[in-house]
């Protein structure tokens, strides 16, 4: 890894943070950009994170993948709802024996990725950090920041390590993770309850729903069904991992997930990916999920594009 050619694809909050610090620690990282391309060329990338200020300049930004080439390993940080972009971006960015890392959130990405251009290519990261780009060329690390990498459809391997250790090595708890399905899975008894709560109370952040306790029981609801879709899969998780994330969810304070952003953006959603998919799966595995059913219905409805 130490020289190896890494892209990352999606540079908003999460791939500049992580693209950024492995550039940070020396790593050949290229940046594919479109609205900050011009700031981040002028003024550099500045990441702030635990009452440090990182600022990265030059940064190594392109505004086409042809500008950047064939790399070793391309990051993919792009939203699920943007992954037919990838058909055009991907190509001139893949070589020969070129590792595709998805750090998008929900099911089914890996998936589309392997479709099209070999599952021997992919890699998933599950990020758990609290960020937000605040500003062109900003991005502001508030809590968290682990990472968990795992093979697509495969156990560990020597490439997967080597990632894991270049993440390492940049400052980020990352670890390599056995079943990679297994922990998205673990990473949407997060997702599902919180980013979905933030929207449908109209703005509430993560603090929000904790302080308030109807949300926060709602939220601890949803979290045993997706324990339970995930069990009837051949996931097993403990009950306890719901707790922890309850708990370890009180110190982001007035965090607001992504999902809530973009809905206030009115950009789009990850509806499919993090509430749809996981109740089709869980529902065809046999699993009761009516509080999932409500909020994913309830989603796309004030995630619709007519919406006043």
């Amino acid at each position: 890894m130490e020289r190896a050619k890494i892209a990352v694809v999606g540079s908003g909050a999460v791939g500049c943070y992580y693209g950024g610090m492995l550039a940070r620690a020396g790593y050949d990282v290229h940046f594919l950009m479109r609205s900050d391309l011009q700031h981040v060329r002028k003024h550099g990338l500045t990441i702030e994170t635990r009452g440090e200020a990182i600022l990265l300049d030059p940064v190594q930004a392109a505004g086409t993948p042809e500008e950047i080439g064939a790399c070793d390993l391309v990051i993919i940080a792009l939203k699920a709802t943007a992954n037919d972009a990838l058909v055009d971006i991907l190509p001139p960015l893949i070589g020969t024996d070129t590792a595709l890392l998805t750090l998008q959130n929900g099911l089914s990405n890996e998936e589309f990725l392997a479709e099209r251009w070999g599952g021997e290519r992919v890699l998933g990261g599950l990020c758990f950090v609290c960020l937000n780009r605040t500003a062109s060329g900003l991005i502001e690390h508030f809590d968290h920041g682990s990472l968990s990498i795992g093979e697509f459809g495969r156990g560990p391997s020597d490439r997967a390590r080597q990632i894991v250790e270049a993440f390492v090595k940049a400052g980020i708890d990352a670890n390599l993770v056995e079943n990679l399905v297994t922990e998205r899975w673990r990473k949407l008894l997060w997702n599902v309850p919180f980013n979905g709560l933030s929207i449908a109370g109209a703005g509430a952040t993560v603090a929000g729903v904790l302080n308030d306790g109807g949300l926060r029981t709602l939220a601890r609801e949803l979290m045993s069904e997706v324990l339970n879709a995930a069990r009837a899969l051949g996931h097993e998780i403990p009950d306890d991992f719901a707790d922890y994330q309850i708990e370890r969810s009180w110190s982001m304070g007035a965090y607001r997930p992504s999902s809530l952003i973009d809905w206030e953006l009115r950009r789009p959603v990850e509806v499919e990916a993090i509430w749809g998919e996981p109740l089709r799966q869980g529902v065809a595995a046999g699993a009761a999920m009516d509080r999932l059913r409500t909020l994913y219905a309830l989603l796309k409805y004030l995630t619709r594009a007519e919406r006043p």
